[in-house]
């Protein structure tokens, strides 16, 4: 590579623009906008030859057009967009002949002229990651093909570690100039955070969308002004979604079309089995699946363009701090005729899940009522569908494995569900404070990172590797209902060995301490998720007995109450969401 737009072809060798960066992503541009031809102008220095190729949505490639080419040309190509209904990319590569040649630079355009001419007003919402925000200011100070684009840049920081006081932030900050408002205010969550930067963004006659970004994350510039341009070119206004690669992983990609459920009512990636994909193993061009046009059904909002037409038809975020208020909006928007498309070519990087274990911390909470809500505003499904049973089993298989603490916030997310669509805007400031709080009661959740406390178990690890060896692995079928029952009732029944409670009995790594191998046990010393030291998870058969009446019960009441919960949901909906409602939360909070 010369820069960030060229790059030496030595002599003999060819370099394929095939990639996720570079090539065009045909089949999304044929669908979702009325553009049917472009121009792919290639500038290039010495003798060279340029091949077009294009892809079918099979990831069959086809040669297009070739054209040879000496010292300083530009070359230009007219492709039609005729051909990509079911998918398809369209790219070039270069081979230096008996020189080396340059590529000095490459571009797709189009003389058709966008829908809409607005521009974008970004809401960057932050907790205490000052570093992370200051680093993405940076970048889009550094790039004005960006931020040509660019209305507002709203930093709405919730944090105690203002990015104001960030080393760096005063000279981005002045480079920005009055493009950069920062918004302090009390911790409202994600929700809070996104719905304060729609809120500003609607009084901007400038701005004809807002681009929603995480904190925690790298972002490339050239995404930002592809989602934006995407979005003004959209036949019919639509949301315009980022893809997620692992910032400590790069060539993995975990977030591609993201689709929902509609039986268990659960997110999660169209081909899930496929992903991530690891673009270190297989390029564009080897992936046959990167290749098929995919239609999502909502965006995680580490990047998500929206357009302000919708904002103003179905309302802004739903007061739900953090979880499934990116998933639940989509929804909604797409109910009311705003679709979600996920954009190959439009990226950033973020911390993946792979180290953290949310389902087990005071997040517990969150994934259980907002799911649970979502399910009541957007399932068609009689009462939920396999929504609730799916629920009851989470808190079952939290139980045999002596996770008391997620059951305990679940619980508590159940009654606040049923106390109705109101605790959603009370609780908003204090829901998250109180499951962090809860915390304290329950052992399990102490992280114990001093070798001079109990960081060893009575066994070791010998005892579950005899239960690998012997392919003791996830029940299915019957085995699974035979299991599941013995399970409950052995733990209602059995009293642990005062010796397993005074010390773990058995050691575990954090990948191999499934629902299905602690039960044996009555009591594990498992490995935190992120590494840094293990939790001790010990049997409690009052705790068990107590919190197994609680989850049938509350599961049992949430079904026979979900046709006139759901009403009530779905009635308060366009209250909860309306930016005067919003409006009224900033003000009471400020």
């Amino acid at each position: 590579m010369l820069g960030r737009n060229s790059a030496r072809i030595v002599s003999g060798r060819r370099v394929s623009l095939g990639t996720y960066f570079n090539a065009f992503p045909a089949s999304y541009w044929q669908h979702w906008t009325s553009v049917r031809q472009v121009r792919l102008t290639v500038r290039t220095t010495g003798p060279a030859t340029v091949l077009v190729y294009r892809s079918n949505g099979s990831g069959v490639r086809q040669r297009v057009d070739t054209r040879e080419v000496m010292g300083d040309a530009t070359s230009h190509f007219d492709l039609a967009l005729t051909q990509y209904s079911d998918g398809g990319w369209l790219w070039f590569d270069v081979v230096a002949d008996e020189k080396s040649a340059v590529l000095e630079g490459a571009e797709w355009t189009t003389e058709q002229e966008p829908t809409r001419t607005g521009k974008a007003s970004l809401g960057i919402t932050t907790y205490n990651k000052p570093d992370y925000c200051v680093e993405t200011l940076q970048a889009l100070a550094a790039s004005p093909d960006a931020l040509e684009f660019v209305d507002r840049i709203f930093l709405v920081d919730q944090g105690t570690q203002l990015v104001a006081d960030q080393d760096g932030y005063a000279e981005v900050a002045e480079s920005l100039g009055e493009m950069l408002q920062v918004i302090r205010q009390p911790n409202l969550g994600g929700s809070g955070g996104f719905s304060r930067a729609m809120h500003e963004t609607l009084q901007r006659p400038e701005s004809d969308f807002v681009q929603l970004l995480d904190d925690d994350v790298r972002i490339e510039p050239e995404s930002l002004r592809r989602s934006i341009v995407f979005g003004q070119y959209a036949t019919n206004p639509v949301l315009v979604g980022g893809h997620m690669f692992d910032l400590l992983d790069r060539p993995k990609l975990h977030g591609w079309a993201e689709v929902m459920d509609e039986g268990p009512f659960m997110w999660r990636n169209l081909y899930q089995e496929k992903m991530p994909h690891d673009f270190g193993t297989a390029n564009l061009r080897q992936s046959t699946l990167l290749h098929m046009r995919m239609d999502a059904d909502y965006n995680g909002w580490w990047m998500c363009l929206i357009p302000l037409d919708a904002i103003r038809k179905v309302g802004l975020a739903l007061p739900a701090f953090i979880k499934w208020d990116d998933a639940e909006f989509c929804l909604r928007a797409g109910e009311a005729g705003f679709p979600t498309v996920s954009m190959p070519g439009v990226a950033l990087w973020h911390v993946s899940w792979v180290n953290k274990d949310d389902s087990i911390d005071w997040q517990a909470y969150f994934h259980a009522r907002n799911r649970i809500v979502a399910g009541l505003l957007h399932s068609n499904v009689p009462r939920g569908g396999r929504l609730l049973t799916h629920s009851r089993r989470v808190d079952l298989k939290h139980l045999m494995m002596m996770q008391y603490y997620p059951v305990a916030l679940r619980a508590q997310a159940l009654r606040d569900v049923l106390s109705g669509p109101a605790h959603m805007r009370e609780n908003l400031a204090t829901a998250m404070p109180a499951a962090r709080a809860l915390a304290a009661a329950y052992p399990e959740t102490t992280v114990h990172r001093d070798p001079s406390t109990v960081l060893h178990s009575r066994h070791g690890r010998q005892v579950y590797k005899k239960l690998l060896q012997n392919d003791y692995d996830n029940p299915t079928g019957v085995k699974l209902r035979i299991f599941t029952l013995t399970t409950l009732v052995a733990h209602w029944l059995h009293k642990p060995n005062p010796d397993n409670v005074a010390q773990p009995e058995v050691e575990f790594g954090k990948e191999d301490a499934h629902w299905w191998r602690l039960p044996a046990f009555d009591s594990a010393l498992v490995s935190a998720a992120d590494g840094s030291g293990k939790n001790i998870y010990t049997r409690d058969r009052k705790k068990y007995r107590r919190m197994l009446r609680d989850t049938m019960r509350l599961h049992s009441e949430l079904k026979r109450r979900w046709p006139e919960l759901q009403k009530q949901y779905r009635q308060a909906l366009p209250e909860l969401v309306s930016d005067k409602s919003w409006q009224q939360i900033f003000e009471e909070k400020a």
